[in-house]
């Protein structure tokens, strides 16, 4: 499988359009909206480089509101754990 992100700078009015229609397209496993340069980054995962320049440019590019857009594609994963905590930092811990 290949993991990517897509870093997304997105027009300040269409940020939720955006990121709802981004969960539609097959291969999106996630989207976050984030402070910093970029608006949302979507993870984006798919058996081929082809695939992912289907979802990529042909797609994501598609949408109505993005003015910039950077791919990163993942080497490896080291922990799913570490990014799951790393999201939850803020949160009240788990209880049971």
């Amino acid at each position: 499988m290949i993991t990517a992100f897509v870093l997304l700078d997105v027009e300040v009015a269409r940020v939720a359009d955006v990121a709802e229609a981004m969960t539609e397209i097959d291969g999106v496993t996630e989207v976050y909206s984030v402070t910093g340069r970029y608006d949302l980054i979507a993870k984006v995962r798919v058996a081929r480089n082809e695939d992912l320049a289907d979802v990529v440019t042909g797609q994501v590019g598609a949408l109505s509101g993005i003015r910039e857009s950077e791919t990163v594609i993942a080497f490896r994963t080291f922990s799913d754990r570490a990014l799951d905590a790393g999201f939850a930092l803020g949160q009240d811990p788990p209880t049971g």
